[in-house]
C-alpha cells in the first residue's frame, strides 16, 4: 500500500514502545519516502535517531538528529540526542555545543545540566593529559638525559618513549618537543642503551609519515645514521639497518598505510633516497665500518634495490647500483681474512655479498646490460692480477669465488678466462697456506658439471686427489675432500653410478664426521666438513653410518645455532639427502628391461634408501634435537635464507612429521611455529611441503600448543591453499583434518576458516568419490555449521547442499554418517527453514531418518532423534503430523521406554523429548503410567 507517513509514523512509535526497534525503523523509514510536510518528516527523523541510539548505531543516530534539526534549529529532543550520539563518537567538543544549546532553551533541566558539567570535565581532562603528553616527553629527556639516573629508572624512559613514537600522535609529540636534538645528544654519549633507545625511536618517528621522515633525514644527516651504523655492535647495526628501512618505505610509499592531510604535499624524495643509495655502497668498502654494519648495508642494498616484481619495467636503482658501487662489492668479496690490512667482516659478510651480486645480475633485462656487469668483474679481477704481489693476486681469486657463489655464470665466465686456472693451480703449490686455502676454495667453488673450464672437468680430480694425499694440514684437507665429493657425487640416490672405489666414500665421511666433531679445528674449517657430507650423503651407506653418529649429529645442529649462516645451506642439503626427501626419479619396470636389454645403464635403489631405514633415520634426527636445529634455521636473515634453502627445510619437515607420532616431538620443540613462515615464503614447491608438514601437524596437535597466541590464525591461509584441485589427494586430505581441528577449536578460527574463502572447496569434497576426502570434508562442515555464513549458504535455493547433507547421513560408514548426520542435529536446530527444506531436497528424507533413529551405534541414533526433535520443533505442523503418522511415533517410543543406560542415555533423553514435544502439540495423548 502507499502508506500515509503520520499512520506509518504512528505505527513506528508503537512498535518503539513495546521495544521492537527493528520494526519501528521500518516503518520510519517507510514514512520518510512518503512524507512531504517538512514539521513532520523532522518528528520522523528524530525518532528514527532515538532507535539508531537504541541500537548503538551512533554515526546514523547523529546524522538523522542533525536532518531534524536542519529542519526546526529549536528542536530541543534532537539536539539532545545528536549529544548522545556525537560523546559515544568521540567527539566531545561537537557534544559540548549541543548540550550548551539545550540548556540555553531550557535553563531548569537537571539532565542537561548534568550532562553540561560532566562533558566540561571530561574536556578539560583530556586537554590536560594532551598537555601532559608533553611534559611527559620532557620528563622522558630529562631522565635520559641525566647522569645520575638510576638504571632502571633510565630503561622504563627509554621503552616509554620508543612505544609513544610508535603511535602517529605521540611521534608528532616527540618531534614538536625539541626531539630530535635531544635522541642526538642521546647518541653522542656513546653508551650501547641509549643509542638503541633513540634509533628505535627514530624508526617509530618516521614509520608511514612521509613528510616527518624527510624532516629527520635532513636534522640528522645521513652520515650520521650511517655511522651510527657502522658502530661494532650487532644490535645497534640491526636497529639502524630497520631505521634505513623505515624512512625508505615512507620515502617510496612502500609503507601504503593512510595518512592524513600531509599526503597532499607533495615531496619529492627522489634526491634523499640518491644520498642514501651512494652512502651504503660508501659503506660496503669503507675500513671505518664494522662487520655488522657492513652486513646490514649489504642487506638493506639486497632488499631495496633490485625489483620487487619483474613485471615492473624499470630497474634503473639496479643499473645505478652496478655503475657506482658493483667494484666496491667485489672489494668485499676479495677479502682474505688471514691477510692483513682487510675489511672487517662478519662470517657471513661475504656470503651476503655474493647472494647481493646475485640478485643484481638477476635483475639486469637484456644482453648489453648483462656484458656490461661482466666486463666490470672481468677489468676489476684483471686490474688485481699481479704476478709480484701475492696478496694482491689472492684478492682477485676470492672475487672469483665469490662471484662463483653468486651470479654462476659470471664466475664461470672468468674461471674460463686465460691465466686464470693456471694461476689457481700454481697457488695450490705454493708454500703459504693462506695461498692453498684461497686456491682450493676457488676450486672448489668452480668445481661443477656445468664447469666452462674444460681444465677442472679433466684434471679437477687429480689435482684435488693430490693435495689431500700429500698436505699436512688439516684445513686444506678438508677443502681439498669436499673438493673430491663434489666431483664425484653424481648420481644421486642411485646406487650404481659410484665415482670413486666401493668404500671410499664411506672412509671420506668417516673423517669430515671426525673433523666435524673436533672442537680444536676452527668454525670455518668445520663448516667444511659439512659441506663434505652434504655431497656425501647422496650414499646411503654414509646416510646410515651418520645418523648413528650422534655426536656428529649435535656438532652439526650446534653449528647450524651458531652465529655463522653461511652453513644453513649444506646442513639442510645433508638433512635431505638423511630424510630422503628429495624428488625422487620414478623407475618403470618395462623401461629397466628395455635398457637391461640394449645395455644401457639402468638406476638402481640402494637397499638402506628403503623405507624402514628411512623411518629409522628420521627417528635418530629427531632424538638429536633436529626440530630445535630447524626452528634456529629458519629464523636466519633472507639475504643468506634463501628460497632454495627454505624449500630444503620445508622438506625436511614434511619428512620429520610423516608419522603422526612424531608431531609432538617437534611442536614440543617450535617446529610448528616454524614451519608458518617456510609456508608463506618462497618456493611455490617449498611452500606447498611446508603447508602439507603443517596440516599434518593441526591434525594432531592442540592447536593453543602447536602455534600459540596469534600465531594459530597465521596457518589457516597455508591449509586452505592445500584444498585446491591441482594438489594431491593426500595433501587435500591433510588440510581438511588439519582445518577439522581447527575448526572445533574456536568461533574465531571458524570465521578465519570462512574468510579465507574455504567453505567452496570444502564443499566440492563433500561430493568426492574417494571415501576418506568425502568423510573429512563432511567432519569439517560439522566443525563449521554454527557459522552464519554456512547457514545462508544452505537457506540458499538452487543448489544440493542441504540434500547433499541428507543422503551422507544414509551412507554405510559409521564415521561419515557421524558428521554428517551431526552438521544436520545442528543447523535444522539453528535454522527452523531448513526443517521444511529437508523434506522437498528428497524424496528419501523419512527413510534415512528413520534409519538413523534405529542405528545401532548410540551417536548416530541420538543425532537422528535430535534431528527429528528440530522437526517437530520446527514451527510446522503439517511436518509434525507427517512425522508422528509414521513409522518414527513407533522407534521413538521404543526408544524413550528403555531403562536409563550411560552408553545410549542421550538418545533415550532426545526420544523423551520428542514425545513430550508430540504432546504439546495435541499429536498424541499424554501416556499414564499403568496403573
Amino acid at each position: 500500500m502507499m502508506g500515509d507517513p503520520i499512520q506509518l509514523k504512528e505505527e513506528g512509535n508503537k512498535h518503539f514502545q513495546a521495544g521492537d526497534t527493528e520494526k519501528a525503523i521500518e516503518c520510519y523509514t517507510k514514512a520518510i519516502k512518503e512524507c512531504k510536510d517538512k514539521k513532520v518528516l523532522a518528528v520522523i527523523y528524530r525518532n528514527r535517531s532515538a532507535c539508531y541510539l537504541k541500537k548503538e548505531n551512533y554515526a546514523s543516530a547523529a546524522s538523522d538528529a542533525s536532518k531534524a534539526i536542519d529542519i526546526d534549529a529549536a528542536d530541543i529532543k534532537a539536539l539532545y540526542r545528536r549529544c548522545q550520539a556525537l560523546e559515544k563518537l568521540g567527539k566531545l567538543d561537537m557534544a559540548f555545543k549541543d548540550v550548551q544549546r539545550c540548556a540555553t532553551l531550557e535553563p531548569k533541566n537537571k539532565t542537561f545540566l548534568e550532562t553540561l558539567r560532566r562533558l566540561g570535565a571530561e574536556i578539560q581532562a583530556k586537554l590536560k593529559t594532551t598537555f601532559s603528553t608533553d611534559s611527559r616527553v620532557q620528563t622522558m629527556f630529562d631522565i635520559l638525559l641525566n647522569e645520575e639516573s638510576e638504571k632502571d629508572k633510565k630503561e622504563k624512559a627509554a621503552n616509554n618513549l620508543i612505544v609513544l613514537s610508535r603511535e602517529d600522535a605521540g611521534a608528532e609529540r616527540i618531534f614538536q618537543n625539541n626531539g630530535v636534538p635531544l635522541l642526538l645528544n642521546m647518541i653522542e654519549t656513546g653508551k650501547p642503551e641509549m643509542i638503541l633507545a633513540a634509533v628505535r625511536t627514530f624508526s617509530g618517528m618516521c614509520t608511514g609519515h612521509k613528510a616527518r621522515a624527510m624532516a629527520i633525514v635532513h636534522m640528522v644527516g645521513v652520515d650520521k645514521m650511517c655511522s651510527i651504523m657502522a658502530i661494532d655492535n650487532e644490535e645497534i647495526a640491526l636497529a639502524a639497518c630497520n631505521l634505513f628501512q623505515c624512512i625508505n618505505d615512507s620515502l617510496t610509499g612502500g609503507d601504503s598505510r593512510e595518512y592524513g592531510k600531509e599526503e597532499a604535499l607533495v615531496l619529492d624524495a627522489a634526491k634523499d633516497l640518491k644520498t642514501i643509495l651512494l652512502s651504503l655502497l660508501e659503506m660496503i668498502a669503507s675500513k671505518k665500518v664494522s662487520g655488522h654494519g657492513r652486513d646490514q648495508a649489504l642487506n638493506l642494498l639486497t632488499k631495496n634495490v633490485p625489483r620487487k616484481d619483474k613485471k615492473e619495467r624499470d630497474n634503473s636503482r639496479t643499473l645505478f647500483t652496478i655503475d657506482h658501487g658493483l667494484k666496491k662489492i667485489l672489494k668485499v668479496c676479495g677479502q682474505v681474512p688471514e691477510l692483513p690490512d682487510q675489511l672487517p667482516l662478519t662470517e657471513n659478510t661475504q656470503l651476503i655479498a655474493s647472494v647481493l651480486l646475485n640478485k643484481l645480475y638477476d635483475d639486469l633485462t637484456c644482453d648489453p646490460e648483462r656484458n656490461n656487469f661482466r666486463d666490470i668483474c672481468d677489468e676489476y679481477i684483471k686490474s688485481k692480477i699481479d704476478p709480484n704481489n701475492m696478496d694482491k693476486t689472492l684478492h682477485a681469486i676470492n672475487v672469483i669465488s665469490g662471484l662463483l657463489q653468486g651470479p654462476f655464470d659470471v664466475g664461470n665466465a672468468m674461471v674460463g678466462r686465460q691465466g686464470i686456472m693456471e694461476m689457481m693451480v700454481a697457488l695450490c703449490g705454493s708454500e703459504r697456506e693462506v695461498d692453498q686455502m684461497v686456491a682450493v676454495e676457488a676450486l672448489i667453488h668452480a668445481s661443477t658439471k656445468m664447469s666452462r673450464a674444460t681444465f677442472i672437468i679433466t684434471n679437477g680430480v687429480s689435482l684435488l686427489k693430490d693435495i689431500y694425499k700429500k698436505t699436512k694440514n688439516e684445513r686444506i684437507k678438508i677443502r681439498a675432500l669436499v673438493g673430491l665429493c663434489k666431483l664425484g657425487s653424481a648420481g644421486g640416490d642411485d646406487y650404481s653410478l659410484r665415482q670413486f672405489a666401493e668404500g671410499s666414500t664411506e672412509k671420506l665421511a668417516k673423517q669430515c664426521r671426525k673433523w666435524l666433531c673436533n672442537p680444536q679445528i676452527d668454525t670455518k674449517t668445520r663448516k667444511w666438513a659439512i659441506e663434505g657430507l652434504a655431497y656425501l650423503t647422496n650414499d646411503a651407506d654414509v646416510k646410515d653410518d651418520f645418523v648413528e653418529d650422534e655426536l656428529a649429529l649435535k656438532a652439526m645442529f650446534d653449528l647450524a645455532k651458531s652465529k655463522d649462516k653461511t652453513i644453513l645451506y649444506a646442513v639442510a642439503c645433508t638433512l635431505v639427502n638423511c630424510t630422503n626427501s628429495y624428488d625422487k626419479k620414478e623407475i618403470i619396470p618395462e623401461l629397466v628391461q628395455l635398457a637391461k636389454f640394449s645395455k644401457q645403464h639402468v638406476p638402481e635403489q640402494h637397499p638402506k634408501d628403503k623405507k624402514d631405514f628411512v623411518e629409522k633415520r628420521v627417528n635418530r634426527l629427531l632424538k638429536a634435537g633436529v626440530t630445535s636445529a630447524l626452528a634456529v634455521m629458519v629464523k636466519a636473515d633472507n639475504s643468506i635464507l634463501t628460497d632454495q634453502t627454505k624449500e630444503m627445510l620445508a622438506r625436511v619437515f614434511l619428512a620429520l612429521s610423516e608419522n603422526p607420532k612424531h608431531c609432538g616431538t617437534i611442536v614440543a620443540q617450535g617446529g610448528g611455529k616454524a614451519l608458518i613462515p617456510l609456508a608463506l615464503e618462497g618456493t611455490d614447491g617449498g611452500k606447498v611441503k611446508a603447508s602439507h608438514a603443517l596440516a599434518k601437524i593441526a591434525a594432531v596437535s592442540n592447536p593453543e600448543i602447536a602455534f600459540p597466541g596469534e600465531r594459530v590464525y597465521e596457518v589457516v591461509r597455508p591449509l586452505v591453499s592445500l584444498l585446491q584441485t591441482d594438489r594431491d589427494g593426500l595433501q587435500n586430505y591433510e588440510a581438511l583434518r588439519g582445518l577439522t581441528n581447527l575448526a572445533g577449536f574456536s568461533e574465531k578460527l571458524r570465521s578465519k576458516i570462512i574468510k579465507e574463502k574455504a567453505l567452496p572447496e570444502i564443499e566440492n569434497y563433500m561430493f568426492e568419490e574417494n571415501d576418506q576426502i568425502r568423510r573429512a570434508a563432511t567432519e569439517c562442515m560439522c566443525n563449521l555449521v554454527t557459522c552464519k555464513e554456512v547457514h545462508d549458504r544452505y537457506l540458499e535455493d538452487g543448489n544440493d547442499k542441504l540434500k547433499l547433507l541428507v543422503l551422507l547421513s544414509g551412507e554405510d560408514d559409521e564415521k561419515l554418517q557421524i558428521a554428517a548426520a551431526g552438521g544436520l542435529a545442528m543447523i535444522t536446530a539453528a535454522q527452523k527453514k531448513l526443517c521444511t527444506k529437508m523434506t522437498h531436497v528428497t524424496a528419501q528424507w523419512l527413510e534415512i531418518l528413520q534409519r538413523l533413529c534405529l542405528h545401532t551405534n548410540p551417536k548416530i541414533q541420538h543425532r537422528g532423534i535430535v534431528v527429528v526433535f528440530n522437526m517437530l520443533n520446527a514451527d510446522n505442523e503439517e511436518l509434525a503430523k507427517k512425522l508422528i503418522e509414521s513409522e518414527l511415533l513407533e522407534i521413538l517410543s521404543v526408544v524413550a521406554k528403555m531403562e536409563d543406560n550411560p552408553s545410549k542415555q542421550e538418545a533415550i533423553d532426545a526420544a523423551r523429548a520428542c514425545l513430550v514435544k508430540a504432546m504439546d502439540l495435541g499429536l498424541i495423548k499424554p501416556f499414564t503410567s499403568p496403573s
